[in-house]
């Protein structure tokens, strides 16, 4: 391929190396050239363009990606139709990415004008999924280079799909353990085998001894699944431990005990009589994803799992802090800070655009500022702190609040939106809060019984981490997060609250109901009327 500048008069048949638009001229990058196009560029006064002149020994960016794309194509997975010298790969079922590494590493190493990208190996996919891209960088490549790479990345890239499996679940119980416990982790465990159309077939309860377990796994009905999970009453922490012996003393092979993953390092996998058999770690309770994941789809995917392969696992094994257990990583708590402590964020940084010339969190109900009222509700409650942004009127607001014990942190940026307050509150959380409160200035009629029914309700253990308040099963506000959720907050943008994290996480939500205080706020002048409130010199904005 030749490029570079050439005569317009000269370019027909050649590429455009760069899009052109003037005075209604519009030609795009890597448009070829025809006759009427050379006398279009010359007529608008081109006397020369960058073109690139593809010779009979290349290929054009388009074939050169379709080539390389299709070639990659393995077992359930499609090339898109290729533009711009690029073709998409993408899977037609859903199940696990399998990626052939030095076949995808060999095909780049063929000539930096050809790439080839993917996700990491062993990705959980669904299907319509993108899984990789190749991209031809120049308009056109030597075509003996581009056979090549596809020679090279031959099938390189395939989906495992998942198959329908039959689940027999032991769990082993201890007089601590509750119902309630075993019950959540029956059902986090059905919505990981949804995916893949597997059930669970057989739910087993015995002591947590290894004879009692023994005894199940030797049972018809465990036999006859297509996978074994077992549930530990109490975590496995010795290759002679309850799970691991119970399984030997069956009959079955222990294959590995513990994984460089976290959350997911005491887990154990087996196998008996051809049947795999999990031990699962205490995170696989919670539908966070964790080390279980990992194992579990693989084996619903037909993909055998060795003891090599979990211990390669380390790299990038280190996960996200699942929202079932305390956050030994970054937060340490004392015995005393044990307890589940709450802080408060109330929001009143915004403009109140629908009051015209007032803020209405500056209005009064029986004499007092409507914010203060708020505060004063959450200051009676159970949170051990309160966190007050400020944003519009901030002066104004400080002083309606005067004399109260609240930390005050200003938010400059109030105008981008309420995430912009949300994430000045959460960064200002109190490091022993194991919990956030978020409160709006204008719903004074949320009481301090309210909010101590929300705080009540937060549980941890229980993946009770979201506290929704209700109005007649409608969602409405303050909404309680725990502190797994932190992260989450302050990554939102614009003018949008938590919504969006609740409705990706219903199985930690919980909801407390709170009748209309819930869903009352004073939006505008007829709100804030029918609630009894009058507007005057003191709420006037500036």
């Amino acid at each position: 391929m030749k490029f570079g500048s050439r005569s317009a008069a000269e370019s027909a048949g050649c590429y455009l190396a760069h899009s052109i638009k003037h005075n209604g001229l519009s030609l795009s990058k890597g448009h070829q050239l025809s006759n009427a196009d050379v006398n279009q560029l010359i007529a608008a006064g081109f006397a020369e363009v960058i073109v690139a002149q593809v010779e009979a020994t290349d290929l054009h960016e388009d074939d050169a990606a379709a080539l390389l794309a299709n070639r990659a194509c393995g077992t359930a997975v499609s090339a898109s139709t290729p533009f711009t010298g690029r073709s998409n790969l993408y899977a037609s079922q859903s199940g696990i990415l399998q990626v052939d590494a030095e076949k995808v590493t060999e095909a780049n190493l063929i000539d930096p004008a050809i790439t080839f990208a993917c996700l990491p190996p062993f990705t959980e996919v669904r299907e319509g999924r993108m899984l990789a891209t190749a991209k031809i960088i120049p308009l056109a490549v030597d075509q003996k280079l581009a056979q090549s790479a596809a020679n090279k990345i031959s099938e390189a890239i395939s989906v495992a799909a998942y198959a329908p499996k039959s689940v027999a679940v032991i769990s082993t119980t201890l007089p601590h353990l509750k119902e309630t416990v075993i019950a959540k982790s029956l059902r986090v465990l059905q919505e990981r085998l949804d995916i893949a159309a597997s059930t669970i077939a057989a739910d087993v309860r015995v002591p947590h001894e290894e004879e009692a377990l023994t005894n199940a796994l030797g049972t018809e009905q465990v036999q006859d699944a297509d996978l074994i999970v077992v549930f530990g009453a109490s975590a496995v922490v010795d290759q002679g431990d309850v799970i691991p012996a119970a399984l030997q003393a069956a009959g079955g092979e222990l294959i590995h005990f513990g994984m460089p993953v976290d959350p997911g390092n005491l887990l154990v996998l087996g196998e008996l009589n051809g049947i795999p058999v999990i031990g699962a770690p205490g995170c696989a309770r919670s539908p966070q994803e964790n080390g279980f994941d990992w194992i579990l789809q693989r084996l619903l995917a037909n993909i055998r799992v060795t003891s090599r392969d979990i211990m390669s696992m380390g790299v990038g094994g280190l996960l996200k802090e699942i929202h079932s257990r305390p956050q030994p990583r970054d937060h340490p708590l004392s015995e005393e800070a044990d307890k589940a402590t709450c802080s408060g964020i109330l929001l009143a940084a915004g403009n109140s655009s629908r009051m015209g010339d007032h803020n209405k969190l500056l209005a009064l109900i029986d004499g007092k500022p409507v914010v203060r009222l708020v505060a004063e509700h959450a200051l009676a409650s159970e949170l051990n702190e309160l966190i007050v942004v400020t944003g519009a009127m901030a002066s104004k607001v400080e002083e309606a609040l005067s004399g109260l014990p609240i930390r005050f942190r200003h938010n400059a940026e109030y105008d981008e939106g309420i995430s912009s307050s949300v994430k000045k509150g959460i960064e200002s959380v109190n490091e022993q809060s194991q919990a956030a409160l978020i409160l709006l200035g204008d719903m004074p009629f949320v009481s301090t019984d309210d909010i101590n029914k929300l705080l009540k309700n937060h549980d941890s253990m229980q993946d009770q981490l979201i506290g929704v308040s209700t109005t007649h099963g409608k969602r409405g506000n303050p909404v309680l997060w725990d502190r797994a959720f932190f992260d989450d907050l302050l990554s939102l943008r614009g003018d949008i609250g938590g919504k969006p994290i609740i409705q990706q996480n219903p199985s930690v939500v919980y909801t407390v109901e709170l009748g209309e205080a819930a869903r009352r706020d004073l939006d505008d002048p007829e709100a804030l009327h029918n609630a009894g409130g009058v507007l005057g010199r003191h709420s006037e904005k500036p």
